[in-house]
C-alpha cells in the first residue's frame, strides 16, 4: 500500500507553489561560487527557512551536480524538534513529498538497519518535522530521481548514530547528508565566535569538541564525524555565515554551516 509524508513545512520554510519553489532553489543554487570538482562522499547542510539559511545549503548542494546520474540513495539524517525520541526514528511511508514531487522511501534498507536496537519505525517523529523536509527540495533539484533513507535522530551517541551510517554507507551511488543549524539566539558576534569553533571541531573530526548549545543536530553530525574519522575522510567548511548575514536581525541570530567531506 502507497503511504506519502506530506510536506508540514512548505508555505512557511520555503514556498508552497511548485514554480515559485523551483525558482527559488534554482536562483539559490546559481548563486553560489564552486569551482570544487570533487563531489562529498557526505554534507552537512542547515535547516531553516530559505531565506535565512538557504544561500548556505545551496553552497554546498551545488557541489553534488556532476553526481546527478550517479547519487542513487541519500541518507538523510536531521535531528528531532517536536518530539522526544531515543535513539533513532525510521519512517513507514512509502514516499516522501514536496512541491516538486514524491521521492520513494528505499525500504529495504530501512529494513536491514532496523535489526540495530537502536533504531524504531516512529512515523509521528516525522509527521511535523521541518529538519529532513527542508534538504528534500535541494536534492530533487541537483539529484533528479533517488531513493532515500530518511532518520530522525534523538538522543543517541556517536556510536549509535555511526553503526546506523556504517550499515547504509555504500558507494559513489549513496551520499550522506546530515541537517543541523549551529548556534542559536545569540548575538552576532558571540554566534560567530561559537560557531567558528564548532566549524574548527568538524574540520579535525572532533565529535567530542561540540556541545547541544553549538548545534541543534549535535547527535547526528558527532555520529557522521566519528565514521569519517575511521575511514579518514576530510571535511572543509564550504560557507559559515548567520541569520544577521543574510535575513534577519544581529541581535539574536541562529548560525548556519554548510560542510563537504571527502
Amino acid at each position: 500500500m502507497k503511504t506519502v509524508r506530506t510536506p508540514a513545512v512548505a508555505g512557511t520554510f520555503y514556498p508552497a507553489p511548485a514554480n515559485e519553489l523551483r525558482t527559488m532553489v534554482r536562483k539559490l543554487l546559481k548563486e553560489t561560487n564552486t569551482s570544487e570538482p570533487s563531489v562529498p562522499k557526505a554534507i552537512i547542510a542547515p535547516h531553516a527557512g530559505y531565506v535565512y539559511s538557504g544561500p548556505i545549503a545551496a553552497s554546498v548542494y551545488a557541489r553534488l551536480t556532476p553526481a546527478r546520474d550517479t547519487i542513487k540513495k541519500v541518507v538523510l539524517l536531521g535531528p528531532s524538534h517536536r518530539v522526544p525520541l531515543e535513539g533513532l526514528a525510521a519512517s513507514s511511508m512509502t514516499s516522501f513529498a514536496t512541491p516538486l514531487g514524491e521521492i520513494p522511501v528505499d525500504k529495504q534498507a530501512i529494513d536491514e538497519i532496523l535489526s540495530l536496537p537502536q533504531v524504531t519505525v516512529l512515523d509521528q517523529a516525522h509527521a511535523n518535522e521541518h529538519s529532513l523536509e527542508v534538504q528534500l527540495p535541494f536534492l530533487q533539484e541537483v539529484l533528479g530521481d533517488f531513493k532515500l533513507i530518511p532518520l530522525v535522530v534523538g538522543d543517541a551517541s556517536p556510536e549509535q548514530v555511526g553503526e546506523v551510517l556504517e550499515k547504509l554507507w555504500g558507494g559513489e551511488e549513496t551520499l550522506i547528508v546530515i541537517s543541523s543549524d549551529l548556534s542559536h539566539y545569540r548575538d552576532y558576534e558571540k554566534a560567530q565566535q561559537m560557531d567558528k569553533l564548532t566549524s574548527i571541531a568538524i574540520e579535525n573530526l572532533r565529535p567530542e569538541d561540540i556541545y547541544h548549545e553549538q548545534a541543534c543536530g549535535r547527535y547526528p553530525v558527532n555520529g557522521l564525524l566519528q565514521v569519517a574519522r575511521t575511514r579518514g575522510l576530510s571535511a572543509k567548511t564550504v560557507d559559515l555565515r548567520n541569520s544577521g548575514d543574510t535575513a534577519g536581525t544581529k541581535d539574536q541570530v541562529v548560525g548556519y554551516g554548510a560542510y563537504a567531506f571527502n
